[in-house]
């Protein structure tokens, strides 16, 4: 699968799920992760918010790199789950963690990532915003603060990990699994065939 890739694929993300993702499906790439402010901005639509920071990572990378390297793809993504109109980040703390783990029993919410490709030294950038439903069962009190205690809801964007121990309240998606993980990975596969040619 790589030799079909010229560049060299550059995670701008420290997300071990992302590399892992990447990893199991063939791909060789370096990480470099990229520090940007993740605040969103007021009244900003959740799709326009992860695209403008996956964005924001690629170019952060992508401003890295050398003159005279060689040709390279920088892969920026960032991944919310918006429930009840309210965008959800990772937790700050056990208190926000419960708090969206609540407001996600016995409803369905969306996961959208945003991936920026940004291909190297050409400067030319493409985006897509993948959009995956997901239904949670109604969980019970001991059901959160038995998952909170596992610390599992601590790096995840809306305080779960579909592919860990809160796959267990997960009975239905709609859309892209790795999507839920962090990183689309057939709508990746397309991105980066477009970005070769």
């Amino acid at each position: 699968m790589q030799r079909s890739l010229r560049a060299t694929l550059i995670l701008a993300s420290q997300s071990p799920r992302r590399a892992e993702i990447l990893r199991n499906a063939g791909y060789e790439f370096e990480v470099r992760a990229a520090t940007v402010d993740e605040a969103p901005l007021q009244d900003e639509p959740a799709g326009d918010y992860v695209l403008r920071l996956a964005r924001a990572k690629a170019r952060a990378v992508a401003g890295r790199l050398e003159r005279g390297a060689a040709e390279a793809i920088v892969i920026g993504a960032d991944t919310i789950v918006l429930a009840d109109g309210h965008i959800l980040g990772k937790p700050a703390d056990i208190q926000d963690a419960r708090r969206m783990l609540r407001l996600l029993s016995g409803t369905t919410h969306e996961v959208i990532t945003g991936v920026a490709a940004i291909a190297w030294p050409a400067n030319r950038e493409t985006t897509l915003a993948e959009r995956t439903r997901v239904t949670f069962r109604p969980l019970s009190d001991s059901d959160i603060e038995g998952y909170i205690a596992t610390g599992e809801p601590f790096d995840k964007a809306g305080s779960y990990g579909i592919q860990g121990i809160g796959g267990r309240f997960i009975p239905r998606i709609e859309g892209c699994y790795f999507n839920v993980m962090g990183l689309p990975l057939a709508a990746l596969a397309e991105m980066l065939r477009g970005a070769t040619r």
